[in-house]
């Protein structure tokens, strides 16, 4: 019975530990013509792709900086 109740304190301890990291939230900016561009706070998925793939507008892609 104890070994069980390890088990699962364990499995819901690491849980809440990957699902507060995903969840992880900053401020990203780019920067275009020497100005710091805001594009406010993003979190999680949104804001690793954001770091990975870049923002793009109509005058070209910039590459994303958030703070962590």
């Amino acid at each position: 019975m104890k070994k069980t109740m390890l088990i699962v304190l364990s499995s819901v301890f690491v849980f809440s530990f990957v699902a507060c990291k995903k969840n992880k939230c900053a401020d990203c900016h780019y920067d275009k013509a020497g100005a710091e561009i805001e594009l406010g706070e993003k979190c999680g998925d949104e804001m690793e792709a954001l770091e990975a793939n870049g923002y793009t507008d109509s005058t070209g892609s910039y590459v994303v900086h958030c703070g962590h």
